[in-house]
Protein backbone atom coordinates (compact mmCIF):
# COMPACT_ATOMS: atom_id res chain seq x y z
CA UNK A 1 0.00 0.00 0.00
CA UNK A 2 2.56 2.73 1.32
CA UNK A 3 4.56 1.25 -2.06
CA UNK A 4 2.13 2.39 -3.86
CA UNK A 5 1.76 5.75 -2.69
CA UNK A 6 5.56 6.33 -3.24
CA UNK A 7 5.30 4.55 -6.43
CA UNK A 8 2.80 7.67 -7.34
CA UNK A 9 4.66 10.65 -6.03
CA UNK A 10 8.05 8.76 -7.97
CA UNK A 11 6.11 8.24 -10.80
CA UNK A 12 6.08 12.16 -11.87
CA UNK A 13 9.84 12.40 -11.22
CA UNK A 14 10.73 13.62 -15.27
CA UNK A 15 7.43 15.00 -16.08
CA UNK A 16 5.67 18.43 -16.08
CA UNK A 17 6.66 19.82 -12.69
CA UNK A 18 3.99 22.63 -12.55
CA UNK A 19 1.10 22.35 -10.30
CA UNK A 20 -2.50 23.08 -11.05
CA UNK A 21 -4.44 24.81 -8.54
CA UNK A 22 -7.77 24.83 -9.48
CA UNK A 23 -7.37 20.17 -9.51
CA UNK A 24 -5.96 20.74 -5.90
CA UNK A 25 -8.35 22.64 -4.50
CA UNK A 26 -11.25 20.54 -6.12
CA UNK A 27 -9.53 17.38 -4.66
CA UNK A 28 -8.97 19.12 -1.08
CA UNK A 29 -12.84 20.34 -1.45
CA UNK A 30 -13.74 16.22 -2.08
CA UNK A 31 -11.16 15.16 1.10
CA UNK A 32 -12.93 17.98 3.03
CA UNK A 33 -16.07 15.71 3.19
CA UNK A 34 -14.14 13.00 4.95
CA UNK A 35 -13.84 13.77 9.02
CA UNK A 36 -10.48 12.19 9.23
CA UNK A 37 -9.15 14.85 6.81
CA UNK A 38 -11.45 17.54 8.08
CA UNK A 39 -9.59 16.72 11.39
CA UNK A 40 -6.30 17.10 9.52
CA UNK A 41 -6.99 20.20 7.69
CA UNK A 42 -8.12 22.05 10.88
CA UNK A 43 -5.43 21.67 12.70
CA UNK A 44 -3.23 24.55 12.85
CA UNK A 45 -0.20 22.62 12.63
CA UNK A 46 -0.87 21.29 9.37
CA UNK A 47 -2.99 23.59 7.52
CA UNK A 48 -0.69 26.01 6.13
CA UNK A 49 1.25 22.42 4.85
CA UNK A 50 -1.77 22.44 2.62
CA UNK A 51 -1.17 26.11 0.56
CA UNK A 52 2.59 26.19 1.05
CA UNK A 53 4.00 22.87 0.85
CA UNK A 54 5.24 21.96 -2.96
CA UNK A 55 5.36 17.84 -1.92
CA UNK A 56 1.54 18.09 -0.28
CA UNK A 57 0.62 20.11 -3.30
CA UNK A 58 2.04 17.68 -5.42
CA UNK A 59 0.55 14.52 -3.52
CA UNK A 60 -2.89 16.44 -3.42
CA UNK A 61 -2.68 16.75 -7.40
CA UNK A 62 -3.45 13.45 -8.37
CA UNK A 63 -6.34 11.83 -8.55
CA UNK A 64 -4.97 8.22 -8.28
CA UNK A 65 -3.88 9.13 -4.85
CA UNK A 66 -7.12 11.10 -3.80
CA UNK A 67 -8.95 8.19 -4.73
CA UNK A 68 -6.55 5.70 -2.60
CA UNK A 69 -6.95 7.62 0.03
CA UNK A 70 -10.28 7.88 0.40
CA UNK A 71 -10.82 4.81 0.76
CA UNK A 72 -7.85 2.88 2.51
CA UNK A 73 -7.23 3.59 6.15
CA UNK A 74 -3.28 2.68 5.08
CA UNK A 75 -3.50 5.20 3.05
CA UNK A 76 -4.92 7.48 4.86
CA UNK A 77 -2.19 6.86 7.69
CA UNK A 78 0.90 7.25 4.67
CA UNK A 79 -1.15 10.89 3.99
CA UNK A 80 -0.25 11.58 8.09
CA UNK A 81 3.19 10.50 7.54
CA UNK A 82 4.14 12.79 4.86
CA UNK A 83 2.50 15.49 6.72
CA UNK A 84 4.29 15.01 9.63
CA UNK A 85 7.22 14.46 7.84
CA UNK A 86 7.34 17.49 5.98
CA UNK A 87 6.30 19.18 9.24
CA UNK A 88 9.77 18.01 10.55
CA UNK A 89 11.80 20.14 7.68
Amino acid sequence: MIFEIIAGLLGSIGQDDSLDTRKIDKHIEELRKHKWFNELYTDEKYHRLFFGNRRVRKFLQSRFLIKRMINNSNAQKAFKSLLDKQLSK
